[in-house]
């Protein structure tokens, strides 16, 4: 179960009517805690290999990464080494991708979201999102 403090904080972000990017990483850093708090999650990242995700805004100069797999989930601000993913697009689509107002695969669909490398991969982080977003929705009923 995702702690109350968790829900509050993530609850404040997606009521902010003027997001700014700082705000993915804030969200992202709430995603690791709750990857480390919760059982399913761990399990999930223990079954798959390293995968490192660049997420880039193409309208904005602001990086960040996240490294998942083999147990971990983690997250920074920055340029990754070595990336198997790279993502772009802009802020507004990122913010939709954050919020739960948009899907990665409408938005990579619709040419608003760049991926490049291994798409296996990014499926895979796609995957375990998913599974976070599950566990935060469980949590709010």
């Amino acid at each position: 179960m995702v702690s109350q403090e968790v829900i509050d904080k993530l609850k404040k972000l997606r009521e902010k009517e003027q997001p700014d990017t700082s705000d993915a990483l804030t969200l992202f850093k709430l995603f690791q805690q709750i990857a480390e708090e919760e059982e399913e999650i761990q399990e999930e990242l223990e079954d798959l290999d390293e995968i490192v995700i660049q997420n880039s805004y193409s309208d904005e100069d602001f990086k960040y990464w996240v490294k998942l797999g083999e147990g971990k989930f983690e997250v920074g601000e920055g340029e990754a080494e070595e990336p198997s993913v790279t993502m772009e697009a802009k802020a507004e689509t990122w913010a939709g991708l954050g919020n739960g107002d948009l899907d990665a695969t409408s938005a990579y669909m619709a040419g608003d979201l760049e991926i490049e490398g291994n798409l296996q991969d990014a499926i895979a982080y796609g995957e375990v999102l998913d599974l976070i977003r599950e566990i935060i929705d469980e949590s709010e009923e």
